[in-house]
């Protein structure tokens, strides 16, 4: 299944630039081009993408992936989902670091009282 993450990533990596290739978007992205293979076909399965085939400047036959109406939606969607993710998260990392500083500054505390008595 492909995750909204690589979906909004890719999606928006292609949107920039159509004509990159699956193992471009593999590399950026820091993931197998296998990975990248299957959720292209996975988008272009379910109407998101369509695919488009080019002759590139080496003369080689090159594919250009476009968003189609539906893939505008989609990936709109996509994003919103993704933004309230990435707010969840910041929300729960900003809690965390409150409870780490109060932590630390306990034990600085403590430590500066312990040398005080000393």
């Amino acid at each position: 299944m492909v995750t909204d993450e690589y979906r909004y990533k890719i999606l928006k990596l292609i949107e920039v630039r159509p004509e990159i290739s699956q193992r471009e978007l593999a590399d950026t992205l820091g993931v197998s081009l296998g990975k990248v293979n299957y959720c292209i076909k996975a988008l272009i399965d379910v109407g998101i993408l369509k695919v488009i085939n080019f002759r590139n400047s080496k003369n080689k036959l090159a594919y250009m992936y476009l968003l189609t109406p539906d893939g505008v939606e989609e990936k709109t969607k996509i994003t919103l989902r993704f933004l309230k993710n990435k707010m969840l998260e910041y929300e729960k990392l900003h809690d965390e670091i409150a409870i780490l500083s109060a932590e630390v500054s306990v034990t600085l505390a403590d430590k500066t009282q312990s040398k005080i008595l000393c």
